[in-house]
């Protein structure tokens, strides 16, 4: 005998008998009942549902008139959802209501189906979605799961899994079981469980059917579950010897006080107990003791001598400490009551002759709306109430026994998202407060994204380092995202940084190192020229030409400074006036070398007989040929300037980390003429020295300036695949470097030895030595 549902039985006469004793409610009027045993059995439901609408006379009725009304005007029940849907497919069609107090079958809400249908306790569609809104919250995204192999499991499993579907969980395994099917079938659904790889398992089961899912995982050493339970065995409490299911965590009905039960329960004697069959059957399984003289009583067992003591047992049936589903039984009770209180009563008094009908009391429960016990009852246009459920946990108390702890509650008409709320800590199956991992893959950190392993759940994946550029800045990313172009991700990959950006800054070794070389060029020339200028009456400074000789080294000095503009950070000033001061200056230093080798050349073809060549390249004119060599370079500039100067450049594109800042050419073709066009005197002026090499020594500076041309010209020439090629500031340090190169190989090569000779060989400074003849081989 399952004592617990005796006690619902019991709750519905102590609710009958609170309403007979009301002066409220259905006052001067008594209402009856019949209390059937359905066994959980569909057949059983069915034949006393058909004796429920006909009445209980074996009569046939041979009359032509079917339009008797039925025997009762409405149902509480049935317990189980199975016999439930089978009571209320048959009640239907006669409109007869039936109002049940833990079927929780979703199904149960469709109207088409079941149009008479009421109940109590809310349905699985609400507890469904309640389980799985906890399992996301607590991070468990690999579960197994079981049920009943009935309607309540069946339907309500497949609700849980479409609301577990919605909230990203995955079910490695869904089996299900009914205590009637074979023990291979429950064997094996056992070994399922033991081999998973989901530590958490949600159980939508039946009190029975559970009941032998633990037996037969108990046969060996249970593996370590947290078990999650429905409310239909969560809260029963000969569920708790299973003590291996500690910190089971489960929806169950909100629990209660209903005054005056207890007593009414443990206030019945044997004389009552032998009215009623059940009773008795109670009576002697509690005391292992037979009530004399009634037939069918157990044999065997000593008679029961009146000294037996209700309060003295600890079963379901004296539990009064809940009062879950023991509620409903009461509300449902109350809610019929109060459906013929609208039909037979009304302001003034109640006719107790008036012919209730089962469709009239259909009507007034759709517009029930009470309070009992600060208990509200009403019904949704599907017969359902609101859903509201407390989170119970088994706990260990002091005592060493296992009971229901309430630690949180879940309630559907608060806004989505704010329905689940806990209360107090949860103790898990391992006894501490630590929430149990569950999953089929860790969570995958910031920096990476998940991908799903080829045909395997979503749940179960891979981390993948975010590709280069890229991040996630969230735990289990789905994807990684580019950072804008002016950011880079950091190391970690879970933030976009702001790229660094690269020049060649003055605080640098590199860019220290160049201008303290393009410094120390420029003090150079400007001690040559004041060399020069203390000595410029002496023949060797003389011989060479001085006006053109403080020129280029004027133009000298501006080439080592110009390199000073490529230092720093560029701007828009210094990207114009890095490449036209260069082009300028060194078309300038250029342009004198030009002239002074032109200026020997003449100078010896001038002393063969009848030559008068020089008054063609006197000093004016050699002012005029630079400044002419020097103007179609100003004009190349202006005309780049004007046409598409240099501008600062944030170069993203050579390295993807960082930034470079560069000054871009704005025009190439611009820039290209202005190197094009120095290469070009450059190398004019390489082959006029080169033609006059063969002078005479003491007078003759072209090898000098054939040297110097040659190192340009080299440098130069090597700048173009260098300067292409390097990258970042490198660039910008290659024609530093080339400017610098160029421009100390020709002070070096003119004016080294000049000074040298003015220095350390002063005797050799003198008009005699400068005019010495040399053999004739020499020439």
């Amino acid at each position: 005998m399952d004592f617990r549902e005796l006690r619902f039985a019991r709750a519905l006469q102590f609710t009958v008998q609170e309403i007979n004793n009301s002066s409220d409610l259905l006052p001067s009027i008594t209402l009856g009942y019949h209390i059937y045993d359905t066994c959980a059995s569909v057949p059983m439901a069915i034949k006393v549902a058909l004796q429920l609408a006909n009445g209980l006379d074996l009569v046939f009725n041979d009359t032509n008139s079917c339009a008797k009304s039925a025997a009762v005007p409405a149902l509480v029940g049935d317990s189980t959802s199975t016999p439930a849907i089978s009571i209320s497919r048959l009640f239907g069609p006669f409109g007869i209501p039936q109002v049940s107090h833990y079927a929780t079958c979703a199904c149960l809400s469709d109207k088409r189906q079941h149009p008479t249908f009421f109940r109590t306790i809310p349905s699985d569609h609400h507890q469904a979605a309640a389980l799985a809104r906890m399992v996301k919250h607590f991070g468990w995204t690999w579960i197994g799961a079981v049920r009943s192999d009935s309607d309540y499991g069946n339907n309500g499993m497949a609700s849980f899994l479409k609301a577990a579907e919605e909230e990203g969980i995955c079910v490695e395994y869904s089996e299900a079981y009914y205590r009637t099917q074979s023990h291979s079938k429950l064997k094996r659904v056992v070994d399922v469980i033991r081999k998973s790889s989901a530590r958490v398992i949600v159980a939508f089961m039946g009190a029975g059917d559970m009941r032998f899912l633990l037996e037969e995982l108990s046969q060996q050493p249970p593996p370590p579950i947290q078990w999650i339970g429905s409310e239909a065995w969560v809260t029963d409490p000969q569920m708790l010897r299973y003590n291996f299911c500690i910190g089971a965590v489960g929806f169950a009905i909100p629990r209660s006080v209903i005054p005056g039960l207890r007593n009414f329960l443990l206030d019945l004697s044997p004389e009552q107990a032998l009215k009623f069959p059940l009773l008795t059957e109670f009576w002697e399984s509690s005391f292992s003791c037979s009530l004399k003289g009634q037939t069918g009583s157990s044999t065997g067992m000593p008679a029961c001598d009146g000294t037996e003591d209700l309060r003295a047992l600890q079963n379901p049936y004296t539990d009064t400490s809940q009062l879950r589903v023991t509620n409903m039984v009461y509300k449902a009770t109350y809610a019929i009551a109060h459906a013929l209180h609208g039909i037979v009563c009304n302001e003034k008094q109640c006719d107790k002759n008036i012919k209730v009908e089962p469709r009239q009391v259909f009507d007034q429960l759709k517009r029930v709306n009470f309070t009992k016990n600060n208990y509200p009852v009403s019904f949704d246009t599907n017969g359902d109430p609101v859903a509201t459920y407390e989170l119970v946990n088994w706990q260990n108390q002091g005592d060493r026994s296992i009971d229901f702890v309430t630690v949180g509650q879940y309630d559907a008409s608060q806004p989505k998202g704010q329905e689940f709320s806990l209360s107090r800590a949860i103790i898990w199956y391992d006894g501490g407060e630590k929430v149990p991992v569950s999953v089929c893959s860790e969570s995958c950190p910031p920096g990476t994204r998940r991908a799903v392993k080829k045909g395997r759940p979503v749940c179960c994946y891979d981390c993948i380092n975010c590709a280069e550029g890229e991040i996630s800045n969230e735990t289990d990313s789905l994807d990684c995202h580019k950072c804008l172009p002016e950011y880079w991700p950091n190391n970690e990959k879970d933030k976009c940084l702001p790229k660094p950006v690269e020049f060649l800054s003055w605080d640098e070794i590199l860019g220290i190192i160049l201008a303290a070389f393009s410094i120390a060029g420029s003090l150079a020339a400007l001690s040559i020229t004041l060399v020069f200028y203390k000595n410029r009456a002496s023949p060797i400074v003389r011989a060479n030409n001085s006006e053109l000789s403080f020129l280029l080294l004027f133009s000298l000095t501006l080439c080592f400074l110009c390199s000073l503009a490529f230092i720093g950070r560029p701007t828009e000033w210094s990207c114009m006036l890095r490449h036209t001061v260069f082009g300028i200056t060194f078309v300038l230093c250029i342009s004198c070398v030009l002239g002074k080798t032109i200026v020997v050349l003449i100078a010896f073809k001038a002393t063969l007989p009848g030559s008068n060549i020089m008054k063609w390249f006197g000093p004016p004119q050699q002012r005029l040929s630079v400044f002419g060599f020097t103007l179609v370079q100003v004009l190349i500039c202006v005309l780049w300037l004007k046409i598409s100067p240099p501008f600062p450049y944030n170069n993203m594109n050579h390295y993807k980390e960082k930034i470079i800042l560069e000054c871009s050419l704005g025009s190439a073709v611009g820039f290209w003429a202005v190197l094009g066009y120095i290469g070009l005197l450059a190398f004019l002026c390489f082959v006029l020295a080169f033609l006059a090499r063969k002078l005479p020594d003491n007078f003759n500076e072209a090898k000098f300036i054939t040297f110097s041309m040659l190192i340009f010209c080299a440098v130069w020439i090597t700048f173009i695949p260098s300067y292409v090629s390097s990258p970042g500031k490198f660039t910008v340090a290659v024609e530093i470097f080339a400017i610098l190169a160029s421009s100390f190989g020709l002070i070096l090569c003119i004016f080294a030895p000049k000074c040298f000779i003015i220095v350390f060989r002063p005797e050799q400074n003198t008009k005699k030595h400068l005019m010495r003849k040399v053999p004739l081989k020499a020439l």
